[in-house]
């Protein structure tokens, strides 16, 4: 049957994909990805042999079209991202729509994901948590959104790179230097770290590093929760 499947992969650790992902990929024709050399590995290592398609975010209306020519010729095909779950601050949402719009089934295969990791060991979520992925890179555009998550008083999720974390943590300390973070750098990988503390904290802690290396998940917590626990002692 022509489908879509939709692929979680691991975001660093190759023991977090999972059986299904895998079997997925070796039942399908084709297996288009955001970046064939990086998708190759992670199938060379579980010796899987499949047609590729470059589908990143460059072209992804174009390849979508290209998958559904597949699709109607009979083929499935499987999509995965460089790593972790597509459409999450990675392409694949595009290519979700024109397949849906030509009238084929989405399959989802769960996978990893810097996102649900790190909330796992982040703590004081609250009822509502706000993903927001990458911020601008513009100065004036970053803290004026910030200044809007914080005020919402909802837990956020910010994605960040090595190259801009110390000037996000001034950000967010300069708009609440008391604010709970959590910081995840590269998550699920050998040198994985995760650290709490107050914006101003942090904020201190790595603009004390000499170098700063790996992607960045950083937890904001809200306020909401904390003022439903004081009235709840109050009470």
């Amino acid at each position: 049957m022509s489908e879509l499947y939709i692929v979680g992969t691991p975001i660093g650790n190759l023991d977090d994909i999972t059986f299904r992902a895998i079997e997925t990929f070796k039942k399908v024709d084709f297996i288009a990805c955001e970046d064939t050399r990086h998708t190759l590995q992670l199938l060379n290592h579980f010796e899987i042999k499949k047609p590729l398609i470059s589908c990143r975010a460059q072209n992804e209306k174009f390849a979508g079209e290209k998958i559904v020519q597949l699709l109607k010729e009979g083929h499935s095909v499987a999509y995965a991202s460089d790593a972790g779950t597509p459409g999450i601050s990675d392409p694949g949402a595009v290519l979700v729509d024109v397949v849906r719009e030509a009238g084929f089934r989405i399959i989802p295969i769960p996978g990893a994901s810097a996102f649900a990791t790190l909330i796992s060991a982040a703590g004081s979520g609250g009822k509502t948590l706000i993903f927001e992925g990458f911020l601008s890179p513009k100065p004036g555009r970053r803290r004026s959104r910030l200044r809007e998550l914080l005020a919402t008083g909802d837990a956020v999720i910010i994605y960040e790179s090595p190259f801009r974390i110390t000037k996000l943590l001034s950000d967010i300390a300069d708009i609440d230097s008391e604010r709970r973070l959590v910081v995840g750098r590269e998550l699920t990988k050998l040198h994985e770290e995760i650290i709490s503390g107050s914006a101003g904290e942090l904020q201190e802690e790595f603009l004390g590093r000499d170098s700063i290396k790996g992607e960045f998940a950083i937890f904001i917590s809200g306020t909401k929760n904390v003022q439903l626990l004081c009235e709840a002692s109050d009470n």
